[in-house]
């Protein structure tokens, strides 16, 4: 990965400062370059392969390490048309090889081709999918590639988002990656899932969303385009059509009014428009190439458009042209952003614990690990610090444990078992009638004031034993919240710390609950009271006792004063 991205890095410089000069020097004419494809056997725009080679190899290993799963996208020319728009011949145009022919879905499969010219006479051709490469022919690709498609796609003739991969090394051909996606259908044929156009869709959908792809829409001359479905799909992440080149194919079957519709433009082809005629039947690319010259050449109407908008040699040159800008100005960000990934993948490795080889390695780790879940535990618990907890309210332990304080107050004094102000009179009354005949009348017992009392007390006693449940339960998650962070790194530990918090918590707890039951059981059996009222009353009480007590000498016995 590093070479690669060392190999972009002095690449894409160079590659954005010569390449708008190189592509104003290639030729103009298309009886020219058609000179240049067929007779010289030169590559297609041959000053720019091998520029655009070394950076279009390194886009292809990036591809090929899956780093578009990690969300970095790559600059990519995608395919698309609708189904029997001629897409399929286009590619072969531009390969020189024959792709699979038949009728519906010819394409089930994203298809990235990677063109490479290839000084050696014979070409190379090869498929890579499911971890493999397959060796093949120019004879024997077409075969090979629907022998491929069915084992991604299965037999039947539904579609799958697996990719397949054709590698072309052939003299001639311009470097090129292309991806060929299914052409777009909306009635199912037999054999294919009632879903087959959401599922096309949601493809095309996935490839041309990204900023970084560039969109090559193959349009029937034959057909009206504002009419065509892959136009309505580019249209809705390229509004603009900044990024949208279109290449309209059967321009031989539609001459009448095609100038028009190149030059009006009604559907927003920001990247402009390239005609073409495609090799019908038997002919070889050759002879294709001759009639697709003296088409443009001679026809009374097709001779009309601009010479820079017709044929295979002018739609090789601009996509090349296309495609070396676009990697130009996306390599930066893409080594940028693979080296965020690389950084912190480096990072998640150096926190990752070390292999311990014995058990006294492990007992230290061990002993570590507690050490620094207890003093994280006295920090956030104990000294209400909680640097290591910034943004987690939740670890805010002196905070949340207060606020449960104050809630635990509030709910005890607010009990409605605590209004004296209610029925406690006729509460008193009804317990004198049960004690008649058993104390002096009139007068309060203690074991009547202490039934009542204790009548009070149970009505409130369910308040702090809820909150003791309550404030364990939140120790607990804070406990094994610190233990599971300190352990995060040895997940084979975690479950034990994890069982073993849970079993200390649950004894704590008990014992914590027992305790306060007790209390409560201990309140039912004492007859004081801190009841800050009762205590004003006894002071007044008591602030006059001297007074009283001199009265009680100077006018007689207390039962004469009574």
């Amino acid at each position: 990965m590093s070479l690669v991205l060392k190999h972009c890095g002095s690449v894409s410089e160079e590659m954005s400062n010569s390449s708008e000069n190189e592509v104003e020097s290639l030729p103009q004419s298309i009886e020219e370059k058609h000179q240049e494809l067929v007779v010289s056997h030169v590559p297609i725009v041959s000053s720019f392969n091998e520029r655009i080679r070394p950076l279009l190899d390194a886009v292809d290993k990036l591809r090929h390490l899956q780093v578009m799963k990690e969300g970095i996208q790559l600059p990519t020319i995608v395919v698309v048309g609708d189904q029997s728009s001629g897409k399929s011949s286009v590619l072969e145009s531009l390969a020189g090889i024959s792709l699979p022919r038949g009728q519906g879905i010819c394409t089930r499969v994203p298809l990235i081709m990677r063109l490479q010219h290839h000084t050696a006479p014979e070409p190379e051709l090869s498929l890579e999918f499911n971890g493999k490469t397959v060796p093949t022919s120019e004879a024997k690709i077409a075969n090979a590639i629907s022998l491929a498609t069915d084992e991604i796609a299965g037999n039947a003739k539904g579609i799958s988002n697996t990719p397949l991969t054709l590698v072309v090394k052939k003299n001639g051909v311009p470097d090129l990656t292309m991806v060929d996606l299914p052409g777009i259908t909306r009635v199912p044929v037999h054999g294919q899932p009632e879903n087959i156009y959401e599922q096309i869709a949601d493809i095309i959908m996935e490839y041309i969303r990204p900023e970084e792809s560039i969109i090559l829409n193959v349009l029937s001359a034959t057909v009206d385009f504002t009419t065509c479905e892959s136009i309505r799909m580019s249209q809705k992440v390229d509004k603009n059509g900044e990024r949208t080149l279109a290449v309209v194919t059967k321009a031989d079957r539609a001459p009448e009014g095609l100038l028009e519709k190149v030059t009006a433009d009604d559907v927003n082809i920001g990247l402009g428009y390239i005609c073409v005629r495609n090799r019908i039947g038997d002919e070889s690319y050759k002879e294709a190439r001759k009639e697709e010259a003296d088409l443009f050449e001679n026809h009374p109407l097709l001779s009309k458009i601009d010479k820079s908008m017709v044929g295979i040699p002018v739609l090789a040159q601009k996509l090349v042209q296309i495609q070396a800008t676009i990697i130009a100005r996306c390599l930066p960000e893409i080594v940028r952003k693979i080296n965020e990934k690389l950084n912190a993948s480096i990072s998640e490795l150096n926190r990752m614990p070390k292999t311990l080889s014995s058990v006294g390695e492990a007992l230290t780790t061990f002993m570590g690990i507690v050490g620094s879940a207890k003093e994280s535990l006295n920090k956030i618990i104990v000294r209400g610090e909680y640097d290591e907890y910034l943004e987690d309210k939740n670890m805010h332990c002196t905070a949340r444990l207060v606020e449960m304080l104050n809630q635990y107050s509030g709910e005890l004094h607010n009990c409605s078992a605590n209004d004296l102000t209610g029925n406690f009179l006729m509460d008193e009354i009804q317990v004198l009638e049960e004690a008649k005949g058993i104390e002096l009348p009139n007068f309060l017992p203690r074991t009547t004031f202490l039934s009542i009392l204790q009548k009070k007390v149970e009505k409130v006693s369910h308040i702090p034993v809820a909150f003791v449940e309550k404030v364990w339960t939140y120790i607990e998650g804070v406990v094994i919240s610190v233990l599971m962070h300190h352990s995060e790194n040895y997940h084979q530990l975690q479950l034990s710390t994890r069982r073993a918090g849970h079993s200390l918590i649950a004894r704590m707890k008990e014992h914590s609950r027992n305790w306060v039951t007790e209390i409560v059981q201990m309140e039912k059996l004492t007859d004081y009271t801190s009841n800050p009222e009762y205590m004003n009353d006894w002071n007044k009480l008591m602030a006059q006792q001297h007074d009283f007590t001199r009265n009680v000498l100077e006018n007689g016995s207390v039962l004469e004063i009574l």
